[in-house]
Order: C-alpha cells, then structure tokens, then sequence
C-alpha cells in the first residue's frame, strides 16, 4: 500500500485517496503524532502547502528532517510557500512576517518568508535533494517546469489557481525535495 500524506490540509482537499491530516492530527514537530501513526521509510509522498511559513527556520528543519526520516527512499515531498521574491507589493504585505493585520489573518502566524534559495537550503540540510517546480528569482523573473498532480496537486500554483490563469496574483515557491 502506497501512503500519500497532505499535511496542514486546511480546506483545500484536491488529492483524492491521499490522508488529509490537519496540525492536530499530525503536527511536524512532534515525533510522538509521527511515530503513533507511521512506520520510518513508509510514506511514498508528502504535501505541505502553505505550512511552513508557520515555522521558524529551525523548526522547518526539524520538520523537514522528520519528514525525510518518515519518507521512502525514493519518496518525495512536495512543498509550496510564499513567495519571497514574487514582485508585488500587496503580496509581499499579505504574506509577510507576522502578517498584514488582525490576529485572525492566516498569515498572522507567518514566522519567515522564504525564497527559492532559502528553501532550498533548508531542504537540503535535512537531506533531500531539491527540484524547483515554479518560483521567482531576485530580478522577479518567474520560472516553471512541468509538474505532474499526480504527484500532489498544489492549488495555489501559476498551474492549478484559477486567479493565476491570466496574470499572477497569488503565487507560490513550489519544490519537490527527494530522498
């Protein structure tokens, strides 16, 4: 049996036969929710969408470790963040650090904004080997490469998100990190 996990699932539940798992369920910081639940080496695939902008840098390492532990060799983690780099200032104030306003916001938990190097970094410090799917460079130029939904469907994509279909409004720094 293939196990395909989204983490941080919130209302997006566009990953048919995938286990949809909210922080509650299966927080990357605890080793306790993640042993209680799976076997090392068992998960064929992970998604994260818009999760760990929620961590500090340390913390998404650990989460990313943890998650390289739980993942089969071979296996991949699809992550999408904001941003960093995309070129729009109201963007840039909603995805911001701590937020662009009222406690509620989601992006009032943000704790970092990453960039496709940051990202990257992270995800090969924990071990895994990067590919870039979609993201912007430091002169707001954007990048893509074919990727497959099969793999994980991130909605908030120049792919997927409708409200990216003529220009990009709400992008997102995608990678699959391998193991």
């Amino acid at each position: 049996m293939s196990i395909k996990l989204v983490l941080g699932a919130g209302e997006y539940h566009n990953n048919p036969g995938w286990i949809h798992t909210h922080e509650s369920e299966v927080n990357l910081l605890s080793e306790k929710d993640w042993s209680s639940r799976f076997q090392p080496a068992s998960i064929s695939a992970i998604i994260a969408e818009h999760v760990l902008e929620h961590l500090t840098y340390e913390e998404g390492l650990e989460a990313m470790r943890r998650c390289y532990r739980y993942l089969k060799p071979g296996g991949h983690f699809r992550c999408a963040v904001p941003d960093g780099y995309f070129p729009d200032e109201g963007y840039q104030r909603v995805v911001q650090v701590g937020g662009p306003g009222p406690r509620d916001h989601p992006a009032a938990g943000h704790k970092i904004l990453y960039t496709y190097k940051t990202l990257s970094q992270l995800c090969e410090q924990a071990g895994f080997m990067v590919r870039l799917l979609e993201y912007f460079d430091e002169e707001g130029d954007f990048h893509a490469v074919a990727w497959e939904a099969k793999d994980g469907v991130i909605y908030r994509s120049r792919r997927i998100d409708p409200r990216n279909s003529e220009k990009m409004v709400f992008p997102s720094l995608i990678v699959d990190a391998m193991k």
